[in-house]
C-alpha cells in the first residue's frame, strides 16, 4: 500500500476557491478515481491506488486559482480529462487572449482549442474544423480583435457563404444585406460580447469591421486583414479556391466548419477536400476538434458523441 500523498495550499483564499461549496469539488475529484481525500486546514490528504493522479489535478487547480480564475465543476471534469491524456491543464487554461468588454477573460478551456489558437497565432491559414459548441467562431472572433488591438492588421472581415439550412432565403423579407443577416449574427454576437456596443459601432464606422457573405469577396484583394470565414462546409470548391486566392499582404485567415453538417446542394463541400489539396503548403494549419472540446452544456457533447457513434453504424 503507498503512502498517503499530501499537498499544502498556499492560502485559505485558495483552499476556499479549490474546495467549493460543501467540498463539491473535491468530491468531483473522488468520484472520478480509487482514492480517499481529506482536508484538515490547509493540507489535503490523499491515499488509494490513483492518489497520484488525484494528486496531479488538484495541483493543476490550485495553478488555475493563482491565476486569478475561478473554479466550477466544469472545470474541474476538464482538468480531468486533460490530466487523463497526459496534457498541461494550468498551462492550457491560463492561456488568455484578450479581456472581453464585461471583463471576463477570454481563454481556452480544453487542450483542442488551446492547439487551435496557437495554430492562429502562427500560421497564415488556420482551418478549425470541428462539431457544434468547440468554440470555432468565438475563438477565431477574439483572436481577431486581439490582433486588431495590437495593430498587427487593419480591420477584421468576417463572411459566411449564404447556403440556407432547410429554408429558403426568399421567404425572408427585406433586401440583400438583412436577408443574410440571420446567417451573419452569429459573429455579430461574438464580436459585440467582446468588444461592447459602443466600441462596436465605432469599429464599424471606420471600416475597421466589415460583415459580408462570402459572394462578395469575389475580385477583391484582402490586404492587413484578419479575415474568418465562418460555416465554410457550406462553400462549393469553387467558392473556398476563390476565397483563399482573395488572401493579400499582411493578412491571416481562419475557416471554420463543421463537414457533419453539410447544405450545400449536391453536398460537394468546399471544406471536405481542402487538406488533402493544401497538403505540404507552409503557412496553413488544420486543427480538428473534437466532442471533448464541446465547451456548451455537457449534454450537447453527449448529443455529438452519440451523432458520431450512429453515423459510424451506418458506414459499416
Amino acid at each position: 500500500m503507498t503512502d498517503p500523498l499530501k499537498i499544502s495550499v498556499p492560502s485559505n483564499q485558495l483552499m476556499v476557491g479549490l474546495l467549493g461549496e460543501r467540498d463539491q469539488y473535491l468530491r468531483v475529484v473522488e468520484s472520478s478515481y480509487d482514492v480517499d481525500v481529506h482536508v484538515r486546514g490547509n493540507e489535503i490528504t490523499l491515499s488509494g491506488s490513483q492518489a497520484k493522479d488525484a494528486a496531479k489535478v488538484i495541483t493543476e487547480l490550485v495553478q488555475v486559482l493563482e491565476k486569478g480564475q475561478a473554479i466550477e465543476s466544469n472545470v474541474v471534469r476538464r482538468v480531468i480529462d486533460m490530466v487523463g491524456s497526459n496534457e498541461d491543464p494550468s498551462a492550457i487554461l491560463n492561456d488568455q487572449i484578450l479581456t472581453s468588454a464585461r471583463g471576463r477573460a477570454v481563454r481556452p478551456k480544453t487542450a483542442g482549442q488551446k492547439r487551435y489558437i496557437d495554430a492562429i497565432r502562427t500560421s497564415m491559414i488556420t482551418f478549425g474544423i470541428g462539431p457544434a459548441g468547440t468554440g470555432k467562431s468565438w475563438l477565431a472572433v477574439a483572436c481577431g480583435v486581439r490582433a486588431l488591438q495590437d495593430k498587427e492588421v487593419e480591420r477584421i472581415i468576417l463572411t459566411r457563404p449564404a447556403v440556407e439550412a432547410g429554408e429558403r432565403l426568399g421567404f425572408l423579407p427585406g433586401d440583400l444585406m438583412s436577408k443574410v443577416d440571420p446567417y451573419l449574427r452569429p459573429l455579430y454576437d461574438a464580436l459585440l460580447d467582446m468588444v461592447g456596443a459602443d466600441a462596436m459601432a465605432k469599429l464599424f464606422e471606420r471600416n475597421a469591421v466589415e460583415v459580408a457573405p462570402l459572394a462578395f469577396m469575389r475580385g477583391r484583394t484582402l490586404n492587413d486583414s484578419f479575415i474568418i470565414l465562418d460555416e465554410a462546409q457550406n462553400t462549393t470548391p469553387a467558392q473556398m479556391k476563390m476565397f483563399l486566392t482573395r488572401i493579400g499582404v499582411g493578412s491571416k485567415v481562419v475557416v471554420t466548419g463543421d463537414v457533419t453538417q453539410v447544405d450545400v446542394p449536391g453536398g460537394n463541400s468546399g471544406l471536405g477536400g481542402t487538406e488533402k489539396i493544401l497538403n505540404g503548403v507552409e503557412g496553413v494549419s488544420f486543427v480538428r476538434l473534437r466532442s471533448k472540446d464541446v465547451v456548451r452544456h455537457r449534454i450537447v457533447q453527449d448529443i455529438v458523441d452519440a451523432y458520431e457513434r450512429h453515423d459510424g453504424l451506418r458506414s459499416h
